[in-house]
């Protein structure tokens, strides 16, 4: 890391979630010798850069990152500091912040609960780890090397299929829901354990893939990679139809830099890296549009008839508000079953159980089922070009609309999960809840990738913006089909192959309009 701005790099990388990191790792990887600057708008959490919170041991240090990631109206609690409270009295977790406005319009469902983390590491920072591979229709159709990609993902994110195994309960759980799911279902969709970005130490703690895990060795000690955090880039410089740098303010010593690049890779959110096209005039007809996050559906079981187990003796999450020594099940997407269910084993029940004795950990049970969207473009994030938002940037409003498929899938989705829960055990509550849109941080498709350059996508196959040579997004934004399981390995296998792009013209230094198919 460093604060002395280069005037020149060969790659600018905005962002540095898991995807602006991927690109880091892929460059460093392929490319040895290209000059690469990342810039983060959010402060620096923790060494090493990039790591998950949930690593940081210090109740307090843990603390005081969640609540620096929160933008600059932060509400997690800290004493004497002052603390955003949302009038809307929306939920937000901890680590993230809400959009103070904009995020429904009259009439529409809008996305009340879309959050966002600015903090080096992005929303890798903070999240659960769960990486399934799409199947079906979620997968990207046109891509033939797919399944290459999602392997180096996995190897980038150091995901483990099965993190918990031999947890106590787990067996059971994933044996009464495969008798339930599986049948008719293709070997890759029935039930087994959820993949987790996760790995165990020598002394049997459990380390939690941040950033950190995807920079990895390559880029840190690659000494033509500098990370720059309190950095927000304000716009992409383009000359000629294709990228030329970007403008960077610096946040923590004030002031604003010209950095030139010959490529530019913009990774901030969903939200945020439309916005910054927005800023720099690149406009395509599709930016900002088929804007989707998946309808969620929770509910929550006891266990019953069970043989006695020896209780856990540890958290393998560290500090998890969610789950225990059980782990974690997956119930895949089926474009039959259009759903994709997350089935947590936890160490308390969520609401109190009246007269029962404290539950055995892995006994209580939260299911969570999430939706594939019905795509629209109108389902959108547009950008202003006389408002701005807190950070100075063109403000942002979102157009969003559950349709009547979305609500007869949701209703779908809620007999679908009270199905599981009647085979598991004794149903937590009366019936499953259905999450306010926005709540399951997922949100894609506003600067999607398509085959072709027809109105309908932001990116080509590389993720290379069209009709700008050398731009490039990264994210969950990118994914272009109504994906329903947890998007970040999709994300960052898109992710690599672009950089895997970028690598090839810059080693045979071929034309910037010479990509790679």
């Amino acid at each position: 890391m460093a604060r002395t701005f280069p005037n020149e790099v060969d790659v600018v990388i905005v962002g540095s979630g898991p995807t602006g990191a991927a690109y880091a790792r892929v460059l460093s990887e392929r490319s040895p010798g290209t000059r690469i600057a990342l810039f983060e708008a959010g402060p620096l959490l923790a060494e090493p850069p990039g790591v998950h919170v949930k690593n940081i041991d210090d109740d307090g240090a843990r603390l005081e990152a969640q609540r620096r990631s929160e933008g600059l109206r932060p509400h997690t609690t800290r004493a004497e500091a002052r603390t955003y409270a949302d009038p809307m009295k929306r939920v937000v977790r901890s680590g993230t912040q809400v959009l103070p406005d904009g995020y429904q319009q009259p009439g529409e469902d809008g996305l009340p609960a879309a959050a966002m983390s600015t903090n080096v590491g992005g929303m890798g920072a903070h999240w659960t780890g769960a990486c399934p591979r799409p199947g079906e229709s979620e997968r990207v159709a046109f891509l033939p090397d797919l399944e290459e990609l999602l392997d180096d993902a996995d190897r980038l994110l150091g995901v483990d299929r099965n993190p918990f195994a031999g947890a106590p309960y787990s067996d059971v759980v994933r044996a009464r829901l495969g008798a339930e799911f599986d049948p008719g279902r293709a070997a890759d969709r029935t039930v087994r354990p959820m993949p987790l970005a996760v790995h165990r130490r020598e002394d049997g703690a459990l380390v939690w893939s941040g950033s950190d895990i995807v920079f990895g060795d390559a880029t840190r000690a690659n000494p033509d990679f500098t990370l720059f955090p309190e950095a927000l880039v304000r716009r992409v410089i383009v000359e000629d139809g294709r990228a030329a740098g970007v403008v960077v303010e610096d946040r923590a010593e004030g002031g604003e830099h010209e950095v030139r690049a010959r490529f530019v890779v913009v990774a901030a959110d969903a939200l945020r890296t439309p916005q910054v096209l927005f800023a720099s005039g690149v406009r395509p007809p599709a930016l900002g549009r088929y804007l989707n996050d998946q309808p969620q559906v929770v509910f929550a079981v006891r266990l019953r008839d069970l043989s006695p187990s020896p209780v856990a003796e540890q958290d393998p999450r560290g500090r998890s508000e969610i789950v225990g020594e059980g782990g974690v099940s997956w119930v895949p997407y089926t474009d039959a079953e259009p759903f994709h269910g997350q089935v947590m084993q936890l160490d308390a029940s969520p609401i109190p159980l009246v007269g029962d004795d404290e539950p055995e950990p892995g006994t209580i049970v939260g299911l969570g089922w999430f939706c594939a969207k019905d795509l629209r473009a109108d389902d959108r994030v547009e950008f202003s070009d006389e408002e701005t938002d807190e950070f100075g940037m063109p403000k942002p409003a979102v157009h969003y609309v559950l349709t009547n498929r979305d609500r007869r899938t949701i209703e779908r989705a809620r007999a679908e999960i009270k199905r599981a829960a009647s085979v598991l055990g004794e149903f937590i509550g009366d019936e499953p809840l259905e999450l306010s849109p926005g709540a399951s941080l997922h949100y894609q498709g506003s600067a999607r990738m398509g085959e072709t350059d027809d109105g309908t996508s932001v990116c080509g196959p590389t993720s290379e913006v069209w009709g700008v040579d050398g731009l490039y997004v990264a994210g969950n934004c990118v994914i272009p089909t109504p994906i329903a399981c947890n998007p970040t390995l999709t994300s960052v296998a898109l992710a690599v192959r672009g950089a895997r792009a970028i690598a090839e013209r810059i080693g045979a230094r071929v034309p910037a309009s010479a990509d790679v198919a």
